[in-house]
């Protein structure tokens, strides 16, 4: 019988933090000092807001605090020192172009264009083994929701809504056409059927002989688990692979507020419990049904990505299956990135990168979320001081 516990410890900061010099990891000490503080997060939130907006020259502070921690540069080509350092670690990067579009169909075919240059980059690299993209990174919200709720759209309307599937249907194209995975990343509940449908039509398209297009669940809803069950049914039946990115989710206080507000039903867990129960009954159900699903475990929980690693085990499948990855936020949980690859996983890091400024928004997110999570902050902080204290008496041990 299989051994179900690979010996794996998201303990080992040796392991976790071998890419980092000293002054980088006391960098990373004051930065997660400060976002280990919910007011200094909304403090530092505002004056950052304040700067941009008066034009002060923030812009090279910036780069060597928060963005030069989290993101990968503001070009493809300034993120190749990241995507070098991480695949002398085994992990894999992930090109996140994480500018917020600006609602004209310019900004949404320069979106597009840019996500293309992120799935040519990518073609035959196997460090750079995904691509992404938001769909309201090429369309328009506002008509998405319409189309969900079953209003009628104008003509314009229409023809903006046409031009945004098309672009969808060209990045999932071109990633197929150069053999490169391309995750659709998950949106809020009040349009999410509407990217459901468009990620699902390029399944069919382009998902025949292996998963190339992926959609992602966000277990925090209380329906997702019955939507990934029904997304299987869908592709057994239509005979095409389903690429399914499981996360926890990113909108839960804009949902409950949103819920509140027009008075439904919040779609969200009452408990982060039943979310954390959700996600890891995901990953049983992926596990269950591998001959047709490929899996990627997006998530910073060490235990959700522990029981990952049992239930490939006791599924028989090696570390290297190309049908799971594990996947984490560049920056952030280096104890779980680095230990899983070092243990033979496969592990990829999403890297955003794009214009100082116009990346701020997503930044200010991840800083948020990184504070709202119980002891997400705290522990990252908790790792970073051992690795300091671990090689300070490594350093006098010698002496």
């Amino acid at each position: 019988m299989m051994n179900t516990k690979p010996n794996i410890s998201f303990e080992n900061t040796e392991i976790a933090f071998a890419s980092r010099t000293d002054v980088e990891l006391r960098k990373m000490y004051l930065i997660f000092a400060v976002m280990d503080k919910n007011w200094a997060v909304k403090i530092g939130t505002n004056l950052a807001d304040f700067a941009f907006a008066l034009r002060l020259p923030v812009k090279g502070i910036m780069k060597k605090t928060m963005f030069g921690h989290f993101c990968g540069g503001e070009s493809i080509r300034d993120c190749a020192k990241s995507i070098k350092e991480l695949q002398e670690f085994g992990i894999g990067t992930i090109l996140d172009y994480s500018v917020e579009g600006k609602g004209t169909e310019k900004s949404y075919d320069l979106t597009r264009d840019e996500l293309i240059g992120t799935i040519k980059r990518s073609a035959g690299a196997a460090e750079i083994p995904f691509t992404v993209f938001k769909a309201t990174g090429v369309g328009s919200s506002k008509i998405m929701t319409k189309v969900q709720a079953g209003k009628s759209l104008s003509r314009d309307e229409q023809v903006s809504f046409d031009k945004m599937k098309q672009r969808v249907d060209d990045l999932c194209r071109t990633a197929y056409e150069n053999d490169v995975r391309i995750m659709v990343d998950g949106e809020e509940s009040w349009f999410q059927n509407v990217v459901d449908e468009m990620a699902y039509e390029a399944m069919s398209k382009y998902n025949r002989e292996k998963a190339i297009v992926y959609n992602t669940f966000q277990m925090y809803r209380k329906d997702m688990l019955g939507l990934l069950k029904k997304a299987h049914q869908k592709a057994e039946e239509g005979g095409y692979y389903l690429g399914a990115k499981v996360v926890r989710g990113a909108y839960m206080e804009k949902e409950r507020d949103r819920a509140e507000d027009k008075e439904y039903p919040s779609p969200i867990q009452d408990t982060k419990e039943d979310s954390d129960n959700a996600f890891n009954d995901a990953l049983k159900f992926s596990m269950d049904n591998k001959d047709r699903i490929y899996l990627v475990c997006g998530t910073h929980n060490e235990l959700s990505n522990i029981i990952l690693t049992e239930l490939m085990n006791l599924h028989g499948l090696q570390a290297d299956d190309k049908r799971v990855y594990f996947a984490q936020l560049y920056g952030m949980s280096d104890t779980i990135s680095y230990n899983l690859a070092f243990a033979g996983y496969n592990v990829a890091k999403y890297v955003p990168y794009g214009p100082v400024e116009s990346v701020m928004p997503y930044l200010y997110r991840r800083a948020a979320e990184n504070t709202s999570v119980s002891g997400q902050s705290s522990r990252e902080f908790e790792l970073i001081k051992n690795e300091i204290t671990r090689r300070a008496y490594l350093k006098k041990t010698i002496i």
